[in-house]
């Protein structure tokens, strides 16, 4: 018995027999193949098959044309695979035969199962209904028709990747699916559903701050390219996340996953005071008050008080009094008047210095980070993400703009710089890069061709070691 013909558009257009794969010839055999694929078990008009193949540009006598591709096309898959009726002509294909029909058949029972409480089952189906995809839908083939088809097939992919990664939510998965959304977001920027996910998986991992950026970035995207709010339900979630809500914590069963941040975050206020006011009150002791000032002018620094600059310079004041006073002490004459005032010195530089060390210790205001310090670390967050992004998906990061800031691009990257791609002046704008280090980096690929990792900056003599250190969290190739 003869294997059924089996079609592929979740993808280049393919078609199947069995294990093999069936050669469909030139482009234009494939472009008229793929509009019957389309319109499977249909007629469809040569006048229709013509507007889609050859949108804008259609051949003379258009019907002929098709028709003797159609031929062509009867020869390769069996005279039996197309008919011809009034209405045009349709190509037979069997139940499951095209893999857009078995996909969206796996996003039913997949429905169905989470709906059933049957989440490991949900979760079976969406990875076998994702695993179909091999590339964007119909590569290769152009023009209206087929652009709008290939984004309705797209919005069918998104569909599938946000139940699998809801239901990844439900398992408790979310530290695994943080790095995994991240790509599907940058894939699927409009997709509102997983940006919802991403925030929530960002916000079980402990990565609030994080996960607050990323609705900032949603928010910024859909008001500048739209003019629009993001959804109630984003919203929603946002205003949550800020109020502490524990019913966005993992369910029943899963424990919250704390990823570290980029930085490591200062020990909590009431260690961090208890150590500082022992120090506070230790070193004046330890060092018989000659090390007062030093504190003093410790926590002037810390708080950027004048005042207590102007307190550690007293203490300093009352160090030297002391030591020019018994430097100054003759024995023979017994006690003179300036020896109890070195002592009364010495004292206030010892005892008080102590306690005020201490209460300036245990008063110290918890760490909050600033403005600067918060946007650094959303952006070095973004940075991260296209660079992961860029590392997985070329292609995709280039359609982006990923690291070409002379360019608009649709994704905020972070800053990320392409050495190999941006003009000179783009990298002047780097901060850290030495004078005159630009010019010479772009007159160094053009001489010597494109560099292979940002390494090669330092072999080829363009920056050292520790420029480079200083650069490397800005620059990709």
């Amino acid at each position: 018995m003869t294997a059924p013909l089996l079609f592929d558009v979740l993808g280049p257009l393919r078609v199947r027999r069995g294990d093999a794969e069936v050669d469909l010839g030139p482009a234009k055999h494939r472009a008229v193949l793929a509009m019957l694929v389309l319109h499977a078990n249909k007629p469809v008009s040569p006048a229709a098959i013509v507007d889609a193949v050859w949108s804008g540009d259609p051949p003379a006598d258009g019907t002929n044309v098709v028709q003797k591709y159609v031929a062509g096309l009867r020869r390769i898959l069996g005279r039996e695979a197309i008919t011809l009726s009034e209405a045009g002509y349709a190509l037979r294909i069997g139940d499951d035969c095209l893999d857009a029909d078995v996909f969206q058949h796996l996003l039913q029972r997949a429905e169905a199962a989470r709906a059933g409480g049957r989440l490991a089952e949900a979760e079976s189906l969406l990875g076998r209904a994702n695993a179909m995809w091999r590339a964007d839908a119909l590569a290769g083939l152009s023009g209206p028709f087929f652009d709008a088809m290939r984004d309705r097939l797209a919005e069918s992919r998104g569909a599938g990747l946000e139940a699998w990664a809801h239901i990844q939510l439900q398992l408790g998965r979310h530290a695994q699916l943080v790095p995994q959304l991240v790509d599907l977001v940058a894939r699927f920027p409009l997709r509102e559903g997983l940006r919802y996910t991403l925030i929530l998986a960002l916000y079980r991992c402990g990565r609030q701050a994080e996960a607050l950026a990323a609705y900032r970035d949603t928010r910024t995207l859909l008001i500048e390219e739209y003019g629009v709010e993001p959804g109630e339900r984003l919203q929603d979630l946002h205003r949550r996340i800020l109020q502490g809500d524990p019913s966005l914590l993992p369910p029943h069963g899963y424990a919250v996953t704390v990823i570290p941040a980029p930085r490591s975050r200062p020990a909590p206020a009431s260690r961090r005071r208890l150590v500082l006011a022992i120090v506070g009150a230790a070193v004046p002791v330890v060092s018989c008050g000659f090390g007062t000032w030093a504190v003093i002018g410790f926590f002037a620094a810390y708080r950027r008080s004048w005042k207590l600059a102007l307190g550690a310079a007293g203490y300093l004041a009352l160090n030297v009094f002391f030591a020019v006073s018994m430097g100054a002490t003759d024995p023979e004459l017994g006690n003179p008047p300036w020896d109890d005032l070195a002592m009364i010195a010495l004292a206030a530089a010892l005892f008080g210095g102590a306690a005020h060390g201490a209460l300036l210790g245990l008063e110290l205001p918890r760490w909050q980070p600033g403005e600067a310090a918060v946007s650094e670390i959303e952006a070095r967050v973004r940075r991260e993400q296209a660079r992961q992004l860029h590392t997985s998906h070329p292609k995709l990061a280039r359609e982006l703009g990923i690291g070409r800031p002379d360019r608009e691009r649709a994704f905020d990257d972070g800053g990320l710089v392409d050495v190999n791609a941006v003009p000179a002046g783009v990298l002047t704008a780097v901060a850290g890069l030495p004078p005159g280090a630009a010019a010479a980096i772009a007159a160094d690929r053009d001489r010597n061709g494109p560099l292979a990792t940002v390494d090669d900056l330092v072999r080829r003599g363009l920056l050292s070691g520790a420029d480079l250190d200083r650069v490397r969290d800005r620059l990709i190739v």
